[in-house]
């Protein structure tokens, strides 16, 4: 059919460690369906697993030698909520020399000192370790500082004062790429240490009201690389123009900007949107002065937008508008809980780009449009950007849009969400219809 023969397994042509590269872009459950497709792609599929403990509270420093003996070769491992404590992840570290992607979550037993003597001081394949609701995770800090090819940083909740830290890696470590940092106790000393990491393009700061200003601007002047910036400022006005500015004219690549929490004026929009010709994903959250001018601002100025997210800002339907002849590349908005916003105006702007714009509004009553469906496997548009769902709240980050079902449907607009949603199964229905479309392949089901 079209010149593509069905009764061949085009597959068998993929050497089994692109096979693997495949099955790692996928979800959980399509690989499990993978692995049901034949014998090679089982065992394809179970030499490039993930090793997940999640509250293995009966699980020992023995058990954790255990996997250590037995599985040399892992290249990632998560933990949450195990009570094996530093000694656990210190053997594992000895005796996984390849491992690559580390991330401990509520991890018990690390408030005795003498447990944590003596870890292992470094590990030179690890390339991306998440530190997540840790008391006492400066235990690992020489570890950290001791990963010489260490790209990913993510330090969440975890207690203590993480200043002298981050100026050790600074030091040791100065080839970092992505640094996050969430409700973390650090100041503008930290910032200035992290600027220099100089090839640093992600960096992420979610409620850490000690970072001012004048910290912002120290990593604009010497991270030029920088191409994503998230800043939950939880409304504590430690970042305004000031910093804003600095990056916008000393940071022209930023690809992606996500401001939350934070009251920028149209003078430091402005300068991002004529300075930052590359922009192309923006997302402004929970802010008093963006308005309608700071809209129409965007859309004059930022010709390389695809997607615009607006949270809770005081803009109307007359700033909407605006965008009906601007931004010429933009794709996808989601505009939610700006009451001033009418589903009136989101039509018209989809009907002004002759649909080839997806509008996702939700107003202060819940309802949103059919595009809401696209969250559920697209993610939508603030949880891609890993905004916090409660600007400025207590309570502990989550997506912005929760892909809820959606109320008072739009008609005409699905055909192209679908096209979405259904994105990351079209890799594994395919593979598993040439599999399975030849009786006669070498392999054999299981």
């Amino acid at each position: 059919m079209g010149g593509v023969s069905l009764t061949r397994d085009f597959t068998t042509d993929l050497p089994d460690e692109c096979l693997a590269l495949v099955f790692q872009s996928l979800r959980s459950g399509d690989r499990k369906s993978c692995s049901l497709v034949c014998r090679r792609w089982l065992a394809v599929e179970s030499h490039s697993r993930r090793l997940k403990l999640r509250a293995c509270r009966a699980l020992t420093v023995a058990g954790m030698e255990a996997i250590a003996r037995h599985c040399p070769g892992l290249r990632e491992l998560s933990v949450s909520s195990c009570t094996f404590g530093a000694r656990g992840i210190d053997v594992v570290l000895r005796g996984c020399p390849l491992l690559e992607d580390l991330s401990i979550k509520r991890l018990r037993g690390l408030h005795d000192p003498s447990a944590t003597a003596d870890l292992v001081a470094g590990a030179a394949s690890l390339r991306s370790l998440c530190l997540e609701d840790l008391y006492n995770g400066q235990c690992f800090a020489p570890f950290i500082a001791g990963s010489p090819n260490l790209k990913t940083l993510k330090l969440i909740r975890c207690s203590g004062d993480w200043d002298p830290l981050l100026q050790d890696i600074a030091a040791r470590v100065p080839w970092i790429v992505e640094i996050h940092l969430e409700r973390l106790q650090v100041t503008d000393s930290g910032l200035t240490a992290l600027s220099g990491c100089i090839d640093l393009e992600i960096l992420r700061l979610v409620k850490t009201p000690e970072c001012t200003d004048a910290g912002l601007a120290t990593i604009a002047d010497r991270c030029h690389r920088l191409r994503k910036l998230h800043i939950d400022g939880w409304k504590g006005n430690s970042i305004g123009d000031e910093g804003l500015q600095a990056v916008a004219q000393r940071c022209a690549g930023i690809r992606e900007l996500v401001l939350a929490g934070l009251n920028p004026t149209y003078r430091s929009l402005e300068l991002i949107a004529s300075n930052c010709g590359c922009l192309e994903r923006l997302a402004l959250c929970g802010s008093e002065t963006i308005g309608d001018a700071e809209v129409a601002c965007i859309a004059s100025k930022c010709t390389s937008l695809k997607k615009l997210c607006i949270k809770e800002c005081p803009v109307s339907d007359q700033g909407m508008e605006a965008l009906a002849a601007g931004c010429p590349k933009l794709v996808k908005m989601t505009v939610k809980r700006c009451s001033g916003v009418t589903p009136e105006c989101a039509d018209r702007l989809v009907a002004s780009r002759h649909g080839m714009l997806a509008v996702n509004l939700e107003v202060n009553d819940g309802s949103t449009n059919d595009q809401q469906q696209e969250a559920t496997e697209e993610g939508s548009a603030f949880e891609e950007f890993g905004v916090a769902a409660a600007i400025g709240g207590s309570e502990l980050p989550r997506p912005l849009v929760d892909g809820v079902g959606s109320k008072g449907r739009w008609p005409g607009k699905k055909k192209r969400a679908g096209f979405f949603a259904t994105r990351r199964n079209l890799v594994a229905s395919a593979l598993r219809r040439w599999s399975h479309g030849s009786s006669n392949s070498s392999h054999s089901r299981t």
